[in-house]
């Protein structure tokens, strides 16, 4: 229902739209390309569309479904945000095409930060399988390692989020804070993953 209300407006801006549209932007948030105005209407909804199938769809084909089930209400509820965090982009880029002036970037920031935070407390529930989550190796081997890992996991997370909320108050130089606290959030359960593993196999 969401995409669907989202690609009407499109369609109704159609006529004040211009050709081609505005459709990426530097990390100074300035424009350096653009589409055809069809695509520029209908690409990131049927992208949304197709995505949001393939969330839908995943837990299904899972061989460790009845893990998921267990968390399949917040993993929904993600979804639901994911939706949100799209159709967000979508009415920035049609802003941007309308001719409003703000930096694209710097706007981006704080609905990325919500979405890590999001995701950093869907990893507090998440129960080992094959496809959400943090699939290491080890992590996959045993159900322990994903637990520790994904405690862990939440955290970084959570806290990359904050900190990328943070980095939009910073202009440009917010977008290099932003990129060491994705890196650091996906980097440290990674390696944390692995030790945990390593100390069991001691053990």
């Amino acid at each position: 229902m969401l995409i669907l209300v989202a690609t009407i407006i499109g369609l109704a801006l159609y006529a004040q739209l211009p050709d081609p549209m505005p459709s990426h932007w530097n990390a100074a948030g300035q424009v350096d390309g653009t589409m055809p105005k069809f695509w520029g209407i209908f690409l990131l909804p049927l992208m949304t569309a197709g995505l949001t199938l393939l969330l839908m769809v995943v837990p299904g084909l899972d061989p460790l479904k009845a893990n998921i089930a267990q968390f399949r209400g917040l993993y929904n509820a993600f979804i639901v945000g994911f939706v949100v965090y799209m159709l967000y982009v979508y009415g920035l880029t049609l802003a941007a095409a309308l001719g409003y002036n703000f930096n694209m970037t710097l706007t981006l920031l704080p609905a990325m930060g919500l979405l890590f935070i999001g995701i950093g407390y869907l990893m507090k529930s998440a129960k080992r399988n094959f496809f959400i989550g943090i699939r290491t190796p080890w992590t996959l081997s045993s159900d322990y390692v994903w637990d520790e890992t994904h405690k862990l996991g939440a955290k970084t997370f959570m806290a990359s989020g904050v900190v990328i909320l943070i980095s939009a108050f910073l202009g440009e130089n917010g977008i290099w804070l932003m990129t060491a606290a994705l890196l650091i959030a996906v980097f440290v359960p990674t390696v944390y993953s692995y030790i945990l593993f390593a100390r069991q196999e001691k053990k």
